[in-house]
């Protein structure tokens, strides 16, 4: 086929209808004049194109966009869940270029010579060209989202893992590989080629596509589960044959540059990897179990993500008194949480809200995982002897104004970030407590003097991350009577007024008017493919922010109870978990379900 021919045939492949996209969105209902006006009026004054404002403005979902905008070029529009493309059709494209390109072949008309291509853009001319090419076919267009490209690719991935398991069960038996004694550096050269190799980059570059935090590995007596932590919850994705156990765990050794003959004790690693353009930090733990070695391995993003507190899921009151915390010049802010909760995303980003030129900010972490632009970040080195003590006193002869310490684990810590924040520096810092009331005495357990507690906290911030409804498959309901009781009576008790008047947000006064008129309406997610049929996608943060007011620091002078202080802070207006969390639920951001389990 001449190169002339190939765009010819192209070209005729649309047939514009003569009414453009936004026309035929109007038409059906799912624009407003006014959001038709809005669009026409941007693409004048900046010169975009229409499906990108259209792409932008969020006003209608990517499948609608498409069927219209398919409908507008005569571009047939393609549902490749209904289609089931074989995995075979990808001997006319590569992996590679099908993801960069959001291209997937789906049917061929060998008589023809005709190849049905789902795309995202189907007027991606240069990719048409160059599939018609390689292949020697003649490509006709088809229209999709990008969704359905995602889910395809992500079958075909499956399906890859599944022969590459074959393939090493075949390895596997064919050499006998053992991993003791003398054979090791066999071991070794074995390893370092597939299909094992590829079987842990799949598993890798899984992980980081999903958006995964931790992969479990873990030995049973038949097989090995193999889990993904995604959103805060664990999923099993597949059972892997048992004789892949131990050579995979190696794979995984060997390049975390551990010790592959020892199985005995727990052994800790690290190495990076590059998945397009993310680069991720992974830490490596193994630890042996009555059938192998458990291997964990923790995702940690080279780039984290830094987010304004408003993001973060801080409201109202609990926001107000985080911001005046932070614009004090000197005393301590605590946040406090299990791990995972998100603790050093918040203080990434209330040092980011502090970072100037004018200020000198430093911190000491384990490990760093948001590196911040102007900030001086320093990483715990146990072996080498800095530790979070022996960091911070080199710290405080650096000049600095702001420091952020990873995790008070002692007393010794405890004592000299007091120290730091007494000699006019304001510290950030974290420590694993339950609650916000329960880390004063914590600290107090830690022989940290009351006086000194009182003359520096300033706010102590507690907080848990929920999954947040799916936005693609979000539906609204009308709760059962009892859901309602439930909800009131969690907010049972607190001084709304007091809230309501302290607060400038808006989304906060619109929650409670809604949970008082009673006639509420709650969301959900039906669960789709966006959110691998979960009903939930992406999380965001409940909190429990307590200020440290004359009153508690009272308590604090008589060692009070942890439940003591947080009654009394339930009085001045704190909330608790749960009663932040039923704002979200009632704000249509979480459910109550995902609230109860993360809070309760």
């Amino acid at each position: 086929m001449s190169e002339d021919q190939s765009t010819k045939n192209i070209t005729n492949s649309f047939l514009n209808t003569g009414k453009s996209v936004e026309d035929i969105l109007f038409e059906k209902g799912l624009i407003t004049s006014e959001q038709l006006a809005a669009i026409n009026s941007e693409h004048l004054d900046t010169g975009k194109a229409i499906s990108e404002i259209i792409r932008e403005k969020g006003y209608v979902s990517e499948i609608e966009f498409a069927k219209s905008y398919g409908e507008s070029y005569g571009i047939p529009f393609v549902t490749l869940r209904e289609s089931k493309p074989d995995v075979s059709m990808m001997e006319y494209v590569t992996m590679d270029l099908a993801a960069k390109q959001q291209v997937i072949p789906f049917a061929y008309d060998k008589d023809s010579g005709e190849l049905s291509v789902a795309m995202v853009d189907p007027m991606d001319l240069p990719t048409i060209e160059f599939i018609e090419k390689r292949a020697k076919v003649r490509v006709i267009p088809h229209i999709t989202t990008s969704e359905e490209i995602k889910n395809v690719l992500s079958d075909f991935q499956s399906h890859k893992i599944g022969e590459e398991i074959t393939a090493a069960m075949e390895e596997i038996e064919e050499t006998t590989l053992r991993l003791e004694g003398d054979s090791e550096e066999i071991s070794r050269a074995t390893l370092r080629d597939a299909p094992i190799a590829r079987i842990v980059g799949m598993i890798l570059e899984t992980a980081v596509k999903i958006g995964a935090s931790d992969v479990h590995i873990e030995p049973y007596e038949d097989d090995t589960r193999l889990r993904y932590r995604v959103d805060g919850v664990l999923e099993e994705k597949r059972r892997l044959p048992k004789p892949m156990h131990d050579p995979i765990v190696a794979r995984i050794k060997i390049l975390a540059n551990m010790k592959l003959d020892e199985k005995r004790i727990p052994l800790d690693g690290r190495f990076k990897v590059q998945v397009g353009e993310v680069s991720t930090d992974l830490r490596i733990s193994t630890l042996p179990t009555v059938y192998g070695e458990k291997t964990v391995i923790r995702l940690l993003q080279d780039e984290g993500s830094v987010f304004s507190f408003k993001d973060l899921g801080l409201r109202g009151l609990s926001l107000q008194r985080l911001e005046q915390a932070i614009l004090k010049p000197t005393g301590i802010i605590l946040v406090t949480g299990p791990t995972g909760s998100g603790k050093t995303v918040t203080l990434a980003s209330a040092l980011n809200k502090l970072n100037t030129v004018r200020v000198n900010i430093m911190t000491l972490e384990d490990p760093v995982e948001i590196r911040i632009p102007g900030v001086n970040q320093t990483q715990v080195n146990p072996q080498a002897g800095l530790t979070f003590a022996t960091g911070l006193r080199s710290f405080l002869r650096q000049d600095p104004d702001i420091i952020m310490v990873g995790e008070i684990r002692d007393g010794e810590t405890a004592e000299l970030a007091i120290h730091a924040a007494l000699t006019g520096h304001l510290v950030l810092a974290t420590l694993h407590t339950n609650s916000a009331a329960g880390a004063l005495p914590r600290l107090l357990d830690q022989s940290v003097e009351d006086y000194l507690l009182v003359s520096t906290i300033n706010v102590v911030v507690a907080q848990r991350l929920v999954r947040r409804i799916c936005e693609n498959c979000k539906k609204e309901f009308a709760p059962p009577e009892e859901v309602q009781q439930e909800l009131k009576a969690i907010m049972y008790g607190i001084d709304q007024s007091k809230i309501i008047s302290s607060s400038r947000d808006k989304t906060v006064i619109e929650s409670f008017q809604k949970l008082n008129e009673g006639d509420l309406k709650l969301f959900r997610g039906e669960g789709c493919d966006k959110c691998s049929n979960t009903g939930y996608h992406g999380r965001v943060g409940i909190f429990e922010v307590l200020e440290v007011t004359e009153a508690i620091s009272e308590l604090i002078f008589e060692h009070a109870s942890s439940s003591k202080i947080n009654r009394k802070a339930l009085e001045e207006g704190m909330l608790t978990f749960q009663q932040d969390g039923v704002l979200r639920v009632v704000e249509g951001i979480t459910t109550l379900e995902e609230v109860m389990r993360v809070a309760k």
